[in-house]
Order: C-alpha cells, then sequence, then structure tokens
C-alpha cells in the first residue's frame, strides 16, 4: 500500500477503535457527529493525502480537509489530517523517523502557510484565542489572515511555532512527533485486531497529557481531571473504560487531540509493517 492509502486506513481503524473515551467509535455516536460521517471524512481526504506524497505540503492539507468537509458535512478528521500530511510526505521519501519529518516541517513555505489558513474555510474548527498581539494571525480569520503572513514572512514551521503553547499537534509538528513515534511502537508491539490496539493507543496518550482540544473548550482543570481518569484505568476492564467514555460523552466533553495522534501514531505503525492481517 502506498503511504496515502495507509493514512486513509489510519484514519478508518482509528474512528473504529472502541471504547474511545469521548469520542465518536463504532458503538458511540455524538449528539452532532456520527460514525459514518468520519468514514466519509477518511474517504474524501484521500486527494489530499496523495497530493502530500509529492506535492506541497499546504496545498495537500487544504485539499485534504476541504475533501473531507464534503464528504463528512462538517470538520470530522482536520488535526488528524494536520498530524499526517508531513507524516505522509517524509513516508513518500523514504524516511519515516523523527528526523525525516523535521525536514519535511523545515521545508515548509509562507504559500504552505497560507493553504493552512485556507483549510480554516472550509471546516468549523475550535481554536484558541491567538497569542498577545497576533490578532491578525487568528487562524479563525482564513484567507483574510494571508497578507499578515506574507508580512511576516511566516512559513508553515512558524505558525506551529505561534501555537506550541496551547496545542498538542503544533508541539508534535516542532518537536519531531515524538508521542506520535512512542505511541507507534506500542502500537506495533502489541496484538490483537488493529481497533483494539488503536482504542488502547489512544487511552495511553490520553493518560500522557491534559488533551488540548479539551483545554481549548473546558479549561485546564477539566482536562486535567480527565487525563487522571484516564491514568488510572490504565489496566481497567474493558466495562470500566466504556463507563469513563459514557461519562464524557454525557458531559460533552470530547478529547479530539488524542484522537489525532492516535491516527498519527496507526499510520506510522501500517508504514512500519503492521497489518490488519495479524
Amino acid at each position: 500500500m502506498t503511504p496515502a492509502e495507509h493514512a486513509e486506513l489510519a484514519l478508518l481503524v482509528e474512528v473504529a477503535g472502541t471504547p474511545k473515551p469521548g469520542n465518536v467509535d463504532r458503538e458511540r455516536d455524538l449528539a452532532d457527529l456520527h460514525f459514518e460521517q468520519f468514514l466519509a471524512g477518511a474517504v474524501g481526504a484521500r486527494d489530499g493525502l496523495e497530493a502530500a506524497e509529492d506535492g506541497p505540503v499546504g496545498d495537500a492539507f487544504e485539499t485534504a480537509v476541504a475533501g473531507m468537509a464534503d464528504g463528512s458535512g462538517t470538520n470530522t478528521q482536520f488535526g488528524c489530517l494536520l498530524l499526517l500530511t508531513p507524516l505522509v510526505r517524509a513516508a513518500s521519501r523514504g524516511d519515516l523517523s523523527p528526523e525525516g519529518v523535521t525536514e519535511v516541517v523545515e521545508d515548509t513555505t509562507v504559500a504552505d502557510a497560507e493553504a493552512f489558513y485556507r483549510a480554516f474555510e472550509h471546516a468549523e474548527v475550535a481554536v484558541p484565542d491567538p497569542p498577545e498581539g497576533i490578532d491578525a494571525l487568528d487562524a479563525r480569520r482564513g484567507a483574510a489572515a494571508i497578507p499578515a503572513l506574507r508580512e511576516r514572512d511566516l512559513t508553515l514551521e512558524g505558525v506551529m511555532e505561534l501555537s506550541t503553547d496551547h496545542d498538542a499537534n503544533a508541539r508534535e509538528w516542532l518537536q519531531g512527533f515524538p508521542r506520535v513515534f512512542r505511541a507507534a511502537a506500542r502500537i506495533e508491539a502489541e496484538r490483537g485486531p488493529l481497533t483494539d490496539r488503536a482504542a488502547s493507543a489512544f487511552l495511553t496518550l490520553l493518560a500522557e497529557e491534559p488533551d488540548t482540544l479539551v483545554v481549548t473548550e473546558q479549561g485546564e482543570g477539566v482536562a486535567r481531571e480527565v487525563q487522571e481518569r484516564a491514568l488510572s484505568l490504565q489496566r481497567a476492564d474493558t466495562e470500566e473504560v466504556q463507563e469513563f467514555a459514557d461519562d464524557l460523552v454525557e458531559r460533552g466533553i470530547n478529547p479530539g487531540t488524542t484522537a489525532d495522534l492516535t491516527a498519527a501514531a496507526m499510520f506510522v505503525a501500517l508504514e512500519r509493517g503492521v497489518s490488519v492481517h495479524g
């Protein structure tokens, strides 16, 4: 399979894993998001993932997001695609490693940053307020922020640097994807169905750090509470984890950034030889 095919499969496996506390999975919908929408979003993103193999990273990301939004009718996998796009490019170059993906990030341009901002016009994305003094670069402005990007000569790597304090995905971009590669190694080491490994990876990642989407939507205190609960369930049985999942859904808590990291880790594991054949 090509890197783009593995990326699409990673999106499908990630959403099919269950239980995945607070997130859509094959046994659990949210009030405004359904399992089938994630399947459609993954398929819709395919053209952009293929473009990531040999085209500009920013354009590939925007194409993937537009296709995802057209397929699903909403934002299902924006953050997943943000992580997958540079990873697919690194894999297509033959160096899917922290060093290889760092080289991809360092090669990004102002044009890539412009495409990143345009992607926000295709889907509604929950983002925190920008750091003080750079309101002109608020991602929610979409293409209207492009003049400010050009004035500051900001590449996509530079844009990510502005978000590292409050966005775990941006930190992955700037640090060589350390959590993604660690989670991929755990997926490789485990046995059993890939969907089970995805659920296990999700719970472990959720226990590592506060989920930054939860921080954005519910605050630091709730995010730490969710992290601590996930940590306490590392060796729990499936029923206990399902109860945790039900509780988060009932409270409207969605650790979406953790799902992004899980999809990216599954991609790396698939590229390294993990197979649906067992």
